[in-house]
């Protein structure tokens, strides 16, 4: 279980760090607790700003710093700029990150902090080439050095009364991509669109899979009824990103689901072999 007295014991060893703030749930916690235990002169929050974070979350990360008064930095990437991330292979998060950690250490360097992301115990179980790039390059994982679950985060944040400790988990928009799929503008701000206009209709925790002109939409089993029941304003909101095959996937969302399994290919999302992708339904 995780420990708050050991993390804060953990970022008073490290005594100055500069956090990676995303504006999720981890990242916030993490943010919020050095800015808590070491003051803004000894932490600061740097967001990644780039085409695969959503716009909704780096206005999260701007007005979460203004509330809890953290000391914070928006830093232009271009991970695009990268063809090995463009191609994105399984190792994609590994040059995200290193687009990341590029950006983050000159900061930190400047200040004498250590880079510090908001990975946790359960993150570790998972295929995070990220983890590795930013470990390489002396990252340094607080909340799991204090035993931090995904759960234990979310029970901590509530009692701190950090609002974001029920936030819909997120990821970069580069993930709604299927291994093998090109990552590029065009792709990432109709995911981006397509997304922002669910969240518009109500759907909080949602995922919209891009399959060139199919979009598979991952939404909690329990709103699957409700997505049927708006249908028109579902397909709309969609359509108008620029899709022009909406799909339901019946399984539900699935945080994740298209992280790489070595050994296996893409498969189009409506192959019967495809367990991957889920159970979509081929317009």
């Amino acid at each position: 279980m995780g420990d708050l007295g050991a993390l804060r014991a953990r970022l008073l060893e490290l005594d100055r760090v500069v956090v990676a703030f995303s504006g999720g749930a981890d990242s916030a916690f993490l943010a919020a607790v050095a800015h808590r235990t070491l003051g803004p002169e000894r932490a600061s929050a740097l967001t990644a700003v780039s085409p695969s974070l959503a716009p909704e979350e780096e206005e999260e990360c701007r007005s979460l710093a203004t509330e809890w008064g953290l000391r914070w930095v928006p830093v232009l990437t271009d991970e695009l700029a990268d063809p090995a991330y463009a191609a994105n292979d399984g190792q994609r998060c590994f040059h995200c990150k290193s687009a990341l950690m590029d950006v983050a250490v000159p900061v930190a360097e400047a200040e004498g902090a250590t880079v510090v992301l908001g990975v946790n115990v359960d993150d570790l179980g998972e295929h995070r080439p990220g983890q590795q790039a930013a470990a390489e390059r002396g990252a340094v994982f607080p909340l799991v050095d204090a035993g931090f679950t995904k759960a234990d985060v979310r029970a901590a944040s509530h009692a701190l009364g950090l609002r974001t400790w029920d936030k819909p988990a997120a990821a970069c928009l580069a993930s709604r991509l299927p291994y093998g799929t090109p990552v590029t503008l065009g792709a990432l701000a109709e995911v981006a669109a397509a997304e922002s206009a669910l969240r518009r209709l109500g759907f909080r925790q949602l995922r919209v899979r891009h399959y060139g002109d199919l979009a598979r939409l991952e939404i909690p089993v329990e709103e699957l009824a409700l997505a049927v029941e708006r249908r028109e304003e579902v397909v709309a909101a969609v359509s108008g990103a620029g899709y022009r095959y909406v799909t339901l996937d019946l399984e539900g969302f699935r945080s994740g689901n298209l992280n790489y399994h070595p050994g296996l290919e893409p498969l189009p999302p409506w192959s019967k072999d495809n367990r991957r992708f889920g159970q979509d339904i081929r317009p």
